[in-house]
């Protein structure tokens, strides 16, 4: 099975204290690699951030970033996880492939 290069960022609730965000990046980086995954990066993208707009009353969050390289089953179950975890606001999740080839014909 093929695997391709993702990115994952979601953005946490910014009542959390660093070391709950951390053992969140923690628990989606575990599933990563418990699924076949494997993992670059996964922390905290700097300082808490202003929300471009509201979502749930919440005006700012934490933002964590996570590079990884998996099957399609993978980022799928992510996906899932992200999505029924109260703590995380909003996610998305990225082919790196697209994100850096549209890097490219931008900068051409």
């Amino acid at each position: 099975m093929a695997t391709k290069k993702y990115e994952a960022l979601y953005i946490v609730r910014p009542d959390l204290s660093d070391a709950d965000v951390q053992k969140i990046a923690d628990r989606y980086k575990g599933v990563v690699e418990t699924n076949g995954g494997t993992v670059e990066t996964a922390a905290k993208w700097g300082d808490k951030r202003k929300l471009a707009y509201e979502i749930g009353g919440l005006k700012e969050g934490n933002y964590i970033i996570m590079h990884f390289e998996a099957g399609p089953k993978v980022p799928a179950e992510l996906n899932r996880l992200l999505g029924i975890t109260d703590d995380v606001v909003r996610h998305r999740i990225y082919i790196r492939d697209h994100i850096e080839e549209a890097a490219t014909a931008a900068a051409e």
